[in-house]
């Protein structure tokens, strides 16, 4: 009897430890890991304030005690700060909505946000003419495009998933329908124009900071921070998210919820990218997934930051080698967007799937 008391007695001491004791899952599988995390971020980190500082100082025509040095470095602050937009837009929002998805292999074009932006404009410059597209150039334009991207997603993709029978698959398939029919619509205006206005349009099409207005900025900078916060503040359901709908249901975890909110965030970041600076399609997949690489972990709250600044330091280095390193001023955005394909295709040769 005594020893049987005595046994209970210890059980109970050990469930009094294990309720006292916290289990929390760690980020990293070693401290190994977690100590070559920081050291890659504070080299990005390092490496892409590098690039800024190059950018706006090198290569000046302006000699440094010249009354002219400080506005032509605020010109080259108005190209750096939307090159920070748009890395902040296309790591964030390419990162959640894979997260989202559970596919880390999806790019931001299914959701048919360049195909919209592209329709726009053909559209404008079809039926207006090159100085209506010209005109088309001020805030008004731009919360009225930002406006248009949003409420398609709200509308086409919150209920596509909304409802008993709603299925992210079936909303993917659409949104490829929709991208595809609309670039047909705008590729059928394009071959109408006139070769002087169809110059004028790809000059506008082209993803590019050239094309970011700094009164667009008082508008963008908040709504991009706001989002940006939000985003950061679900990373842990994030986590969940991307475990697949059946093991995040298990878990607790609203999954038909999680995904809308997600895409309407992610709706945001890329609708005001896309407006701002063009259509960049791969160079929000090529960022994400070397961020994946160089951050081993499931936390969203690390892979955020690594994408952030892999982000800025691929921009930031490709404008500044092809701008004052190699003289080739028009072709950045197409050696991300080459650069993004590629590692597209290796990543698809890799899993041999979607």
């Amino acid at each position: 009897m005594n020893k049987t008391m005595e046994i209970y007695e210890y059980s109970k001491e050990l469930d009094l430890r294990e309720n006292k004791t916290k289990r929390t899952a760690k980020a990293f599988r070693s401290g190994k890991e977690e100590k070559r995390y920081w050291i890659i971020l504070i080299t990005l980190i390092a490496f892409g304030a590098l690039f800024s500082y190059g950018l706006l100082v090198y290569n000046n025509p302006v000699p440094i005690d010249s009354p002219s040095f400080i506005p032509v470095v605020k010109r080259r602050l108005v190209a750096l700060g939307a090159m920070f937009i748009a890395a902040i837009c296309q790591s964030l929002a390419t990162v959640a909505f894979q997260s989202s998805t559970n596919n880390r292999i999806l790019t931001l074009s299914l959701l048919g946000f360049e195909a919209l932006y592209s329709t726009i404009k053909t559209s404008v410059i079809f039926f207006g003419g090159t100085t209506a597209l010209i005109d088309f150039d001020g805030v008004g334009a731009f919360i009225f495009q930002v406006s248009a991207m949003v409420l398609m997603c709200l509308v086409l993709y919150g209920w596509l998933l909304s409802g008993k029978y709603g299925n992210l698959q079936f909303m993917l398939l659409i949104g490829v329908i929709i991208g595809t029919g609309l670039k047909s619509i705008s590729s059928f205006m394009r071959r109408i124009l006139t070769p002087s206005e169809f110059d004028v349009l790809r000059a506008r099409l082209f993803g590019s900071v050239n094309n970011a207005d700094v009164k667009f900025f008082p508008i963008a900078i908040p709504i991009v921070i706001i989002v940006a916060i939000l985003l950061l503040a679900y990373s842990k359901k994030l986590n969940v998210l991307s475990l697949g709908k059946d093991v995040s249901t298990a878990l607790g975890v609203n999954h038909q919820f999680g995904v809308i909110y997600t895409l309407v965030l992610v709706s945001i970041l890329m609708s005001i990218t896309t407006a701002l600076i063009g259509p960049l399609t791969f160079y929000g997949f090529l960022v994400a997934t070397i961020s994946y690489q160089a951050a081993p972990t499931y936390d969203h709250r690390y892979i955020f930051p690594m994408a952030l600044a892999i982000g800025f330091l691929v921009i930031t280095g490709a404008y500044f080698l092809m701008n004052h390193v190699f003289s080739a001023l028009g072709v950045v955005s197409v050696l991300i967007e080459l650069l993004g394909g590629i590692t597209f295709l290796i990543v698809i040769l890799r899993k041999g799937t979607l």
